[in-house]
């Protein structure tokens, strides 16, 4: 997590005997289906507390506290935000965790020597422990993102370890944040993923274009394939741009469209980001992989309909929506990306003939009816899924009409979306590109612009 940590005041918690948490209700996070969690780091320095969108997070993170290296922790900045957001958070569900570390300049000293020594790390999971609960806190997330392979690898290990121990024991949380990908991040042992309740990957500040929907999934998917269970496995969402660091929120003021875009020039550099469309996606793709989504940070989104926490929340709980059956007995061009026409290759009546996204011409191959079986017709025959397939980019195809779910279609009409009943999937144009030619397939549901259809 490329991210810079501002003066935080010389004070220190002395190191000292835990103590005990006061008796309490539990606070049950906000509720997402099958346990998908929506999380947003909030840093102390920047954004205000009311501004937070408690009831579509089911966690916040505060950032940061410093450790030492004889295992005290630096001061907490800003408490009375921590004590507001805590307030706010439990009275809307959510629960509430201090993020200790952070990039600190690449500075990870104090880890490396408090970990590597007994002492010193009882000294820190104690006060850890006594931090959690003089602000009635859910849990810790650990940020020492450079364990490296080895010595330090294996002192990481003992610290979550007993961190693990002193947080479970008290009903309270214990996350990690970790790197996106690289040598690195297998300074952070498998053992850790028994440990921890998740991880927080920090799949940004890499790839090309920045935090792109390919590079971020396979980073989580490196983690997973290294044991990381699904369930454990958030996917990180940059609330920024690169090469620079241009927020969202800016990104949007400057021009309202940038929020379905994924790359802007700003002052004469192309900065790239996750708009609306990426983040319906990644918050798709973890609802069938992984256990939830990772915004850094809260104070950088923009507000309204254009808020990438709104359209996470959206999308994971059922935002998508409920689909009815198409009305019948339309007959007419259907539309889509750049107002272009789902098109029959070359007008062929063969089957297996491609659909396509083509500029709309008016001819047959274009003139759609919409029958009362649900399915899709022209020229004869229907819309149909290549084999019946149901993975994500499977073709779309021209075939005899034969009454099966590969030609089953049903329509959402509050976001416009095509979707095939017997995968569960949307009619999508291949790689978002409106490209005279480009293929129909289908592909998890987000709503995105290559996503929506207007029938005849």
């Amino acid at each position: 997590m490329r991210r810079s940590v501002l003066a935080i005041a010389a004070v220190t918690i002395a190191a000292g005997a835990a103590v005990a948490f006061a008796v309490q209700p539990s606070a049950s996070a906000a509720t997402l289906p099958n346990g998908f969690r929506s999380i947003g780091y909030m840093p102390s320095w920047a954004g205000s507390a009311t501004a937070i969108q408690y009831n579509k997070l089911t966690h916040i993170n505060y950032a940061f506290v410093l450790p030492n290296a004889n295992g005290s922790l630096g001061g907490l900045d800003n408490p009375s935000k921590l004590q507001q957001i805590v307030s706010l958070g439990h009275a809307a569900n959510t629960k509430v965790s201090i993020s200790i570390g952070g990039w600190n300049d690449g500075n990870d000293s104090a880890f490396e020597s408090l970990a590597g020594n007994a002492t010193a790390r009882t000294a820190f999971v104690n006060n850890v422990v006594n931090l959690v609960g003089q602000y009635n806190l859910d849990g810790v997330d650990i940020d020492w993102e450079y364990p490296d392979p080895g010595t330090s690898g294996n002192n990481y290990t003992a610290l979550m370890s007993q961190l693990s121990t002193a947080m479970h024991s008290r009903g309270k949380l214990l996350t990690a944040a970790v790197v996106s990908e690289g040598g690195t991040a297998n300074g952070v042992q498998p053992a850790v993923f028994g440990y921890v309740d998740w991880l927080n990957i920090m799949t940004y500040d890499g790839g090309s274009p920045h935090a792109n929907y390919d590079w971020s999934v396979a980073a989580v998917n490196f983690w997973k394939g290294r044991g990381l269970p699904a369930n454990k496995a958030v996917i990180g969402v940059p609330v920024y741009s690169r090469p620079s660091y241009v927020t969202y929120a800016d990104l949007v003021a400057r021009d309202p469209a940038n929020a379905n875009r994924d790359c802007t020039t700003v002052n004469g550099v192309n900065e790239c980001y996750n708009g609306l469309t990426t983040v319906r996606r990644k918050t798709q793709w973890a609802m069938s992989n992984g256990g939830g989504i990772m915004f850094w940070e809260l104070s950088q989104d923009a507000t309204g309909a254009n808020s990438l926490i709104s359209a996470a929340y959206e999308i994971a709980t059922g935002g998508v929506g409920p689909t009815t059956p198409p009305p019948t007995g339309r007959t007419g061009r259907i539309t889509g990306l750049a107002g272009k026409c789902a098109d029959v290759a070359a007008a062929s009546t063969a089957n297996g003939a491609a659909i396509q996204l083509y500029t709309c011409n008016g001819t047959n191959a274009q003139n759609w009816t919409v029958a009362t079986d649900g399915s899709l017709r022209v020229l004869g025959k229907c819309m149909d899924v290549t084999s019946a397939g149901t993975a994500n980019g499977t073709k779309i195809q021209l075939w005899d009409c034969n009454g099966t779910g590969a030609q089953k279609w049903s329509y959402n009409t509050a976001n416009s979306t095509l979707v095939n009943t017997a995968s569960g999937r949307c009619l999508d144009v291949t790689g978002n590109t409106s490209t005279d030619g480009t293929r129909l397939q289908i592909w998890d549901c987000f709503a995105g612009a290559n996503q929506r259809w207007v029938l005849p």
